[in-house]
């Protein structure tokens, strides 16, 4: 039986490497729309040399993060996406667009969550003198990083880690565990069981 490709939407920021990473591997769906806050954005222009759709929709220019989110909403449902990806994307968002994606929105956070949600994740876990670090695939709540756990991958912390070493090893591993998260949705696997998410089998 052909399962229909799903449409994905990635949000971003930044430079894209979370982008960069998705579109490498086999998602088992297709990128059609990547979209950002700041129209300088770096991965904007790795989706457009990969011939995707992209878009930049200032949040200066909204009177409230609630017409914000709302104007972000319409665009991506415009687009008739899937799934929507945060990869990199720096705006809390309200539930003017967690609901309209509820179920469908996923994000990478450079933290093993519940702990460090936020930001300053990797300062805040040498601070504590954790011995473990890492990231964490999860589906989006209208309560900040606190979404069911798709996935999540650690790194050990060396005596003489830095925030910036250590964020370095912790992306690496983001961009093994966040196609992998997004695959498995796009293949139907992800089965949300209250705050747990357990994975279906594959079907033959």
């Amino acid at each position: 039986m052909n399962i229909q490709r799903k449409r994905i939407a990635v949000l971003i920021s930044g430079r894209g490497s979370n982008l960069a990473s998705l579109l490498r591997n086999d998602l088992s769906g297709d990128i059609v729309l990547v979209g950002s806050n700041k129209a300088d954005a770096k991965g904007l222009d790795i989706a457009r040399e990969a011939g995707i759709d992209t878009f930049a929709l200032s949040h200066k220019a909204f009177a409230s993060r609630e017409a914000f989110d709302a104007a972000l909403v319409e665009r991506l449902q415009a687009a008739n996406v899937d799934l929507v990806v945060l990869a990199g994307f720096m705006r809390i968002l309200t539930p003017v667009f967690t609901d309209a994606f509820a179920g469908r929105l996923v994000n990478i956070h450079p933290s093993l969550l519940p702990s460090y949600p936020g930001l300053d994740t990797h300062e805040r876990a040498l601070a504590d003198g954790v011995k473990l670090a890492g990231c964490t695939v999860h589906f989006v709540t209208s309560e900040l990083d606190c979404g069911p756990i798709i996935a999540q991958a650690a790194v050990n912390v060396d005596d003489d880690e830095t925030p910036d070493t250590l964020a370095a090893k912790v992306l690496v591993q983001e961009h093994q565990i966040f196609p992998y998260a997004v695959k498995l949705f796009c293949e139907g696997r992800l089965q949300v069981d209250g705050n747990r998410v357990r994975l279906r089998p594959i079907n033959r």
